[in-house]
Parts: C-alpha cells; sequence; structure tokens
C-alpha cells in the first residue's frame, strides 16, 4: 500500500481520487496553519458503555510482506493491543475483496498497479491483487490479541466497486451497515486506529463524523502512506470534519 492512493467521492472533505497536486495544496495550507487550529485535542479519556475502538484494516496484507504493505504497519500492534484492553467494545475491519476484483490491475488488460481508470464512481486507482477473500494475505495480523473484541465488519467485497471507508463504499452511497450497528448498540463514541492513516482511517473517520458520531484519530496507534503530504493533508481534511486528534496515553 506504499503508493496507495483513493477513488472519486462525491461531497468528501478530501476525496481519496484527489491528485498529488491537491494533496500538495492541502498540505501546504495545514502547514502554515497553527497547531492548535489544526488539530483537536483531548484531555485524559476513559472509555465508557459508549465508547468503541474501531481497527481498521490490521491485516497482513498492509504489514510489511504483505502485497500492499504500510511501513512500520506491524508497530502498531502493540499499541493496539493494550488499546484493547482499556475498551469493552472493540470493531476489527478487513478489506475482503474478490478474486479479480475491479480495482486490481491484473483485472484489467495492459494496465499496471497504481495506474488508474474510469469507473461508473469516478475515477479509480489500480492496486496489485490484495486481501482476496479467504487468502493469509487478508486474514487480521497474528500478532493482534484483543479476544472480547464483538465484531469484524468486511468492506470491497462488492466486485465492481472499491472500498476504503469502513461506512461508506467508493460509490459514495452503498453502506456497509456499520452506523446502524454502532447506533443501535448506542454506541457514539468512535476511536479510530489501524492502516492506513492517510486513506482507510481517514475516510472511516470522516464518515463516521458525518454520521454524527464523536470521533477520535489515535495518532500513534496508526501508521500512514503520506504520498506527497498526504498525511498532512488527512489530518487537516479530518480536523475540518470535527475529528479529533489524540494519542494513545490520552486513553487511561
Amino acid at each position: 500500500m506504499v503508493t496507495r492512493m483513493a477513488v472519486k467521492r462525491v461531497n468528501k472533505p478530501l476525496s481519496a481520487t484527489t491528485t498529488r497536486r491537491r494533496f500538495l495544496q492541502c498540505a501546504s495550507a495545514a502547514a502554515l496553519m497553527p497547531l492548535a487550529a489544526r488539530f483537536a485535542s483531548a484531555a485524559q479519556i476513559t472509555p465508557d458503555a459508549d465508547s468503541v475502538l474501531l481497527v481498521i484494516d490490521v491485516q497482513n496484507c498492509f504489514l510489511p510482506g504483505g502485497t500492499l504493505p504500510v511501513s512500520d504497519g506491524d508497530q502498531i500492534i502493540p499499541v493496539i493491543n493494550a488499546l484493547g484492553g482499556k475498551f469493552e467494545n472493540v470493531i476489527f475491519t478487513q478489506d475482503w475483496h474478490t478474486p479479480g476484483h475491479a480495482s486490481f490491475a491484473s483485472s484489467h488488460q495492459g494496465k499496471a498497479p497504481f495506474e488508474t481508470v474510469e469507473m461508473p464512481y469516478g475515477t479509480q486507482v489500480l492496486w496489485p491483487d490484495h486481501c482476496v477473500q479467504g487468502s493469509r494475505d487478508a486474514q487480521l495480523a497474528d500478532g493482534l490479541d484483543i479476544p472480547h473484541a464483538q465484531l469484524i465488519i468486511r468492506k470491497g467485497y462488492h466486485n465492481e466497486v472499491d472500498s476504503y471507508s469502513t461506512f461508506v463504499e467508493a460509490d459514495g452511497s452503498t453502506k456497509t451497515g456499520l452506523t446502524g450497528y454502532l447506533k443501535e448498540r448506542g454506541l457514539s463514541k468512535v476511536y479510530v486506529c489501524g492502516l492506513a492513516t492517510d486513506f482507510c482511517v481517514s475516510w472511516s473517520a470522516q464518515d463516521a463524523a458525518a454520521a454524527g458520531l464523536s470521533v477520535s484519530v489515535i495518532e500513534d496507534a496508526c501508521r500512514g502512506i503520506d504520498l506527497d503530504g498526504s498525511v498532512l493533508a488527512a489530518w487537516k481534511a479530518m480536523a475540518d470534519a470535527g475529528v479529533a486528534r489524540i494519542s494513545s496515553s490520552d486513553i487511561v
């Protein structure tokens, strides 16, 4: 996932189809803002019965040695395990692609990974085959140790549309059902961690905020790709969406 970009999305604070130029523009603008204006920060937090730890895509495919590795992605696993012990409610997400998924370069004759094609929902970046259903590559990381997690929610399983967010697929309209699950259980405070900060974590956090949930992203329990300033741009987009930026040390 080293150069993982994303697809076009309607009404998104930072569309994942944003070009490298757009990333640089956003990052430059963010860099000029005072730190306090860019990020919401939290005092010490004690998770309660309304809180949930949302662990995004900590799967073999996104770890070193996987098919789309995020640099140092394995280093967040101990942090996430420690956080899991502080939350009554924990949810894992998985990228869960069909063989021959439309987002794979191998599904498009003459195309190579990281090139783009036009899909009905917009521009799609093409990836190497990754996180194929039932493969070891798609499994949750072996080191994760949160046995009381209550739900694994999968995304990207519709063959013709990609999904970075664990709430809404890349077409901007197909829902995963996670919003309904959280609201029916009364889980209104969402604490997000995982891979990658500037794509699946950011999209998920923004969609959770758009759904009216209180959202915080735990910075040291995430790792990003940082394509031409995309991490900084993603933090700005999340801050603009009302997402708080916190550290695992804030949670007690």
